[in-house]
C-alpha cells in the first residue's frame, strides 16, 4: 500500500477518520493524502461571478476551511506521518472518485453519518456513491459506536 485518501467533512466524525487513516499510514508507512470537499461556487443567473458579498462570504468560508485542513496535516506530521492536504471544489462523490484515481489512491477512508433510509432517499449519501463508484477499497469509520452489541 502506497497511498491513503481519507475524505473529511469537518463533521463530528472526521476526528474518527483522521485517527482512522493516520494509523494505516503509520501502520504501512505509506502516504496520507487528507482530502476535503468544498462546495462548488455558485451560479448566479445574471450575476456572472455573484454579487461581491457572496464572492466574500464564499473566500471567507474557503480560508477557514483551508486553516482546518492545515491544522489537522500539521498535527499529522509532528507524528512522523507523510500527509498532504488538499482542498478542491466540485461534487463531492465525483471529486472524491476522480482524486483517488489522480492520486493513485490503494484505499480510501470515509465517515458515515448513519442518516436513515428517508434521508438517504431525499438526499443521497457520500460515503455509498464513494463504495459504489471507488476503484479501489473504501473504509467506512461510523459516525456512532454501537457498543450495545454482546456476544454470549
Amino acid at each position: 500500500m502506497n497511498n491513503i485518501l481519507a475524505a473529511i467533512d469537518f463533521s463530528d466524525v472526521t476526528p474518527k477518520v483522521v485517527a482512522q487513516a493516520a494509523e494505516m499510514a503509520q501502520s504501512f508507512a505509506c502516504k496520507l493524502w487528507l482530502i476535503h470537499i468544498a462546495a462548488p461556487d455558485p451560479d448566479f443567473v445574471g450575476y456572472g461571478t455573484g454579487p461581491q458579498c457572496e464572492r466574500d462570504w464564499r473566500a471567507k468560508i474557503l480560508r477557514k476551511e483551508h486553516r482546518y485542513i492545515q491544522d489537522q496535516a500539521l498535527q499529522l506530521e509532528q507524528s512522523g506521518i507523510d500527509v498532504t492536504p488538499l482542498l478542491v471544489q466540485g461534487a463531492t462523490v465525483a471529486t472524491i472518485i476522480a482524486e483517488s484515481s489522480r492520486l493513485d489512491a490503494d484505499l480510501i477512508v470515509i465517515g458515515s453519518h448513519g442518516h436513515g433510509s428517508v434521508y438517504k432517499t431525499l438526499v443521497g449519501s457520500v460515503s455509498e456513491g464513494v463504495i459504489r463508484k471507488a476503484n479501489c477499497p473504501v473504509l467506512i469509520v461510523p459516525e456512532r459506536h454501537q457498543s450495545n452489541l454482546k456476544i454470549a
